[in-house]
């Protein structure tokens, strides 16, 4: 069983995260709804576990086909459900950059294997109603 443990430590929403390792994060909410923007938001860490999730999916796939990853990054926006309470993630978007000696189909695998058979967190927001996309950039160097 997966563990971590969530404390109140600053002001109204100021909340740290700790996990079975000692690992932290914190979390609070926006300034407009009462928050002191003390730490990233819930469902930014949702965004941020899925680009985690993925990319670590990602690499192990590159890396066992000998592709040569000098540099990836990801950048993932998103956009909630208007007007509901929960607001759940409606569609979100993950653009993957590649720099290195990596063939761009191998990428698309790796990224198409990850975001439809592997990611539990691409599967969790998928079986929540959320549309994923995603495009891969492969700069060769």
């Amino acid at each position: 069983m997966i563990q971590v443990e969530i404390t109140r430590v600053q002001k109204t929403f100021g909340f740290e995260a700790k996990d079975a390792n000692g690992h932290f994060i914190r979390m609070d909410s926006s300034l407009e709804s009462g928050g002191n923007n003390f730490g990233l938001r819930p469902m930014q860490l949702l965004l941020m576990g899925l680009g985690g999730c993925g990319g670590i999916d990602i690499i192990a796939i590159l890396e066992k086909q000998k592709q040569e990853v000098k540099s990836f990054r990801m950048l993932i926006k998103g956009e909630r459900e208007q007007d509901k309470q929960p607001s759940l993630w409606k569609s979100v978007h993950i653009d993957f950059y590649f720099e290195g000696r990596i063939e761009k189909a191998k990428a698309e695998r790796a990224v198409n294997l990850s975001m439809e058979k592997y990611c539990s967190v691409a599967e969790t927001l998928r079986r929540a109603g959320c549309l994923l996309s995603w495009k891969v950039d492969v700069q060769e160097i």
